[in-house]
C-alpha cells in the first residue's frame, strides 16, 4: 500500500480523472479489498489541495505532485489535510499520531487499536471548522470507513452532511455494507472495479513479478493486484499456494505450511475459505476460481459444512485467545473436510 502523491496504478489513473471532473464534497471510494481505494482517496486530496491548479480547473485536473502542497501531502504534513486511520494502519504508513497516543504506545501502556475510535473524529470536527491555511480548503480522508465504530460514525454525520467552508471528504472502504445506512447515504459512491488480467498482470510484472507467475497470483488474490502483489512478496514461490490443497488434505502441520498462512488464524481461515470454495467448485463440476485444477474426494455434505464452521471462525479469528491452538484445530478440521 502507498499513500502521497506516487504514481496510480493504470486503472486508478482513469478513475481518478473520473472522480476529478464530478462535483460533490462527500464521496465514498468502495469496492473489493487489493484494488487500491486508499491510495485513489489520497490522489483525490493531493489533487483539490495542488496549488498548481487554479480554481476553475480544480475538478478537471490531477496534482502536479511538484509544487509546495503536494510535497507537504506526500511527507504527511500539510495543515489543510485530516487522514483518519486506525492506529494500527497508522503505524504501519507511517501516518503521525498524537502525542499522547504515541506515547502510550511506545510506554507499551496498551496495543495500537484497529479502530477509528471517538476522540479521532472528535478531534476531526473541531479540525473542519478551522480556516484553509492555504486557502484550497479542507480535505479529510478517511479509510478504512468501515473501522469506525458505530458511536464515532454518528458522531460524524453533521460534519458530513454540512462541512463548514470549503471542506470535501473521501471515506474508502473494503466493505461498504459494514458501514451505517446515514453515512452512505450522505456521500456519493465511486465502486472500483477489478482491472482486466492482462493490465493486472503487466502491473504485477513491472513490480518485479515474474510475468508466468504473476497469474498465478493474480488468481489466487481473485483478481486483486494489490493482494496479488503481497502475496507474492509473501511467499516468494508460487508452489507455496499452489500445493496448499494437497498439503490439507493430507494433514499438514503449521510448520509444513508458508508461513504467511499460517502467521495469524485470520490469515489461515481467509486462505481455508478460497480452498474450501474451490473444492465446492471441483465437486460441482466447475473451474476453480482461485487454485489451479486439482482433486477433491470429499462430499459436497461436509464441503459446505466447513464452509459455514469457517465463516463463524472468521468473525473471531482476530480475537482469538490462543492463536496456536486454534490454528491447530482449523487444521484438523480442514483434513477432516478435505479427507475421503
Amino acid at each position: 500500500m502507498t499513500n502521497g502523491n506516487k504514481a496510480l496504478a493504470p486503472w486508478l489513473e482513469v478513475d481518478l480523472e473520473r472522480l476529478l471532473r464530478q462535483r460533490g464534497h462527500a464521496w465514498l471510494v468502495t469496492g473489493t479489498a487489493g484494488l487500491g481505494q486508499f491510495e485513489l482517496a489520497m490522489a483525490m486530496a493531493s489533487s483539490w489541495l495542488c496549488e498548481a491548479i487554479t480554481a476553475s480547473q480544480a475538478t478537471s485536473h490531477k496534482a502536479c505532485g511538484q509544487c509546495d502542497a503536494c510535497h507537504m501531502v506526500r511527507a504527511k504534513s500539510h495543515p489543510d489535510l485530516a487522514v483518519l486511520l486506525p492506529e494500527t494502519l497508522s503505524l504501519e504508513l507511517g501516518w503521525p499520531l498524537d502525542e499522547k497516543t504515541q506515547a502510550d504506545l511506545d510506554d507499551k501502556k496498551r496495543k495500537p487499536s484497529k479502530q477509528i475510535k471517538l476522540e479521532t473524529v472528535q478531534d476531526l470536527i473541531s479540525f473542519v471548522q478551522r480556516t484553509s491555511s492555504r486557502g484550497k480548503g479542507l480535505v479529510v480522508v478517511i479509510y478504512p470507513a468501515e473501522a469506525m465504530n458505530h458511536i464515532a460514525a454518528n458522531a460524524l454525520l453533521k460534519s458530513l452532511e454540512e462541512p463548514a467552508g470549503n471542506t470535501r471528504f473521501v471515506l474508502a472502504t473494503e466493505d461498504s455494507a459494514a458501514l451505517l445506512p446515514t453515512i452512505r447515504s450522505r456521500c456519493q459512491s465511486f465502486v472500483l472495479t477489478p482491472p482486466e488480467n492482462t493490465l493486472a498482470v503487466a502491473w504485477l510484472a513491472s513490480d518485479g513479478v515474474v510475468a508466468k507467475d504473476a497469474s498465478v497470483w493474480l488468481k489466487a488474490a481473485g483478481g486483486q493486484p494489490q493482494t496479488a502483489l503481497a502475496m507474492s512478496r509473501a511467499m516468494t514461490k508460487t508452489s507455496a499456494w499452489l500445493d496448499f490443497p494437497k498439503l490439507i488434505a493430507k494433514g499438514a502441520l503449521p510448520n509444513e505450511l508458508p508461513a504467511a498462512l499460517t502467521e495469524t488464524p485470520a490469515a489461515l481461515v481467509g486462505a481455508l475459505q478460497k480452498l474450501c470454495h474451490d473444492a465446492i467448485c471441483v465437486t460441482l463440476g466447475a473451474e476453480p476460481l482461485f487454485f489451479e485444477p486439482f482433486t477433491n474426494t470429499s462430499s459436497l455434505y461436509k464441503l459446505t459444512t466447513w464452509s459455514k464452521a469457517l465463516n463463524v471462525q472468521a468473525r473471531s479469528s482476530e480475537h482469538t485467545l490462543n492463536a496456536g491452538l486454534m490454528i491447530e484445530a482449523l487444521l484438523a478440521e480442514a483434513k477432516q473436510a478435505m479427507g475421503k
